[in-house]
């Protein structure tokens, strides 16, 4: 056999096994949106890698945890994942379940060692902004930092205040968040809910001490 034919021979195997993992990838979606564990379980024993990632850099773990299915989840987290991988937008799998509001999701993988605060956005702002309670409260709970920030100098009162989310706002708020903290810029709650026009939310503010 020549030495062009070995190559060519060469090449056609890999893009074989290519199309082949990308199959299985693709079976391996389907079965976590489908919520189907024995599926996800089986291709993660036929060594799928349980790190593989989407275009938008999302791992299995990711998409288990977006879809919620505690179930699936745990088949995922049995093949050992990178649990604190963060994808093309800096979203961990944490931030993907608390900004659904996953609260069972979210606990399950604050017990397997998720980080709960980091550097950018952080899983209690993505919650605060969508006011997911539960969710919030669980992570204020386990030790969130309240008045964290972002690469902005946003904090996760300023995204609910933006957002209109009164009952985030008042919970953070019992927590002791900081209703005056500004960004560079002089960003603040009280600004952000006046400039989305929620007025509720900016007479609450206004009415425990928030200045402009």
């Amino acid at each position: 056999m020549n030495a062009w034919l070995k190559w060519s021979c060469v090449c056609v195997l890999l893009l074989t096994a290519a199309l082949s993992r990308a199959a299985a990838y693709e079976d391996m979606v389907r079965a976590i949106n489908k919520g189907e564990q024995v599926a996800v379980s089986g291709l993660l024993q036929k060594g799928l890698d349980v790190d593989a990632v989407n275009k938008e850099g999302d791992t299995l773990l990711m998409l288990a945890a977006k879809e919620g299915n505690v179930n699936v989840l745990d088949v995922v987290l049995k093949a050992k994942p990178k649990v604190n991988t963060r994808n093309a937008l800096g979203e961990s799998a944490l931030m993907l379940a608390a900004i659904k509001g996953h609260v069972e999701i979210v606990k399950v993988l604050l017990a397997s060692g998720a980080a709960i605060d980091h550097v950018g956005w952080t899983p209690l702002m993505y919650a605060a902004s969508t006011n997911r309670m539960e969710v919030m409260r669980l992570l204020v709970i386990r030790g969130a930092k309240i008045d964290a920030v972002n690469s902005a100098g946003t904090t996760a009162l300023m995204l609910a205040a933006r957002e209109g989310q009164t009952q985030a706002v008042l919970l953070l708020m019992e927590y002791g968040a900081n209703i005056n903290a500004q960004t560079s810029t002089g960003f603040s709650a009280l600004r952000a809910a006046k400039q989305r026009g929620h007025d509720e939310v900016a007479r609450i503010l206004v009415r425990a001490g928030a200045k402009e």
